[in-house]
């Protein structure tokens, strides 16, 4: 797993539980080469960087030990950070169904691991995490990744995209009525 913080990340990005009445939410891109996640707090309307990275499968492996590793990684990284939210980019469908049925497999195993953690899977279509992110639906992917990295104060866009992406995921939940 490749993990990765962004220069000038909050200074205290160490894992930890979220304090009382703070809410911690970690955003899932799901993949099966690439699985972005970022976390983030959230606290009387602020939003405050923890983390990000990006879980990377080889292609060379078996689809079920790809899969293995993303829930594995999962359950780690939720051991880690203790969020007690979650979000996930929902499906999008394209005409390549073959790569469709791997991201809906990877999609699968980061729920059960969600879920095995107590966790609700709050799902949000691209389109919503467009308009909460940035303001409009139709959004370019540069215009989310500049939006992410100014509502989380960070130097730079985070990377890999997977991971601005995921990170984008946790801001929509944070935008979004609790659950």
């Amino acid at each position: 797993m490749k993990r990765s913080n962004a220069p000038g990340a909050a200074e205290d990005a160490a894992p930890r539980r979220a304090a009382p009445g703070r809410r911690r939410i970690i955003g899932v891109d799901p993949g099966l080469a690439a699985v972005g996640w970022g976390v983030i707090d959230e606290e009387n309307r602020r939003l405050v960087y923890r983390a990000h990275g990006c879980i990377e499968t080889g292609a060379g492996l078996p689809r079920a030990e790809r899969l293995l590793i993303i829930y594995e990684q999962i359950r780690g990284l939720l051991e880690t950070w203790r969020p007690n939210e979650s979000a996930i980019e929902t499906l999008f469908f394209s005409r390549n169904r073959s790569s469709a049925l791997a991201v809906a497999e990877a999609r699968g195993v980061i729920s059960l691991a969600l879920a095995r953690s107590g966790l609700a899977v709050r799902e949000f279509s691209p389109n919503a995490i467009k308009q909460a992110v940035v303001g409009h639906a139709r959004a370019d992917k540069t215009q989310v990744q500049e939006m992410t990295r100014l509502l989380l104060a960070l130097p730079e866009i985070p990377r890999p995209d997977h991971a601005s992406d995921a990170l984008a995921a946790a801001i929509c939940a944070a935008n979004s009525p609790d659950i």
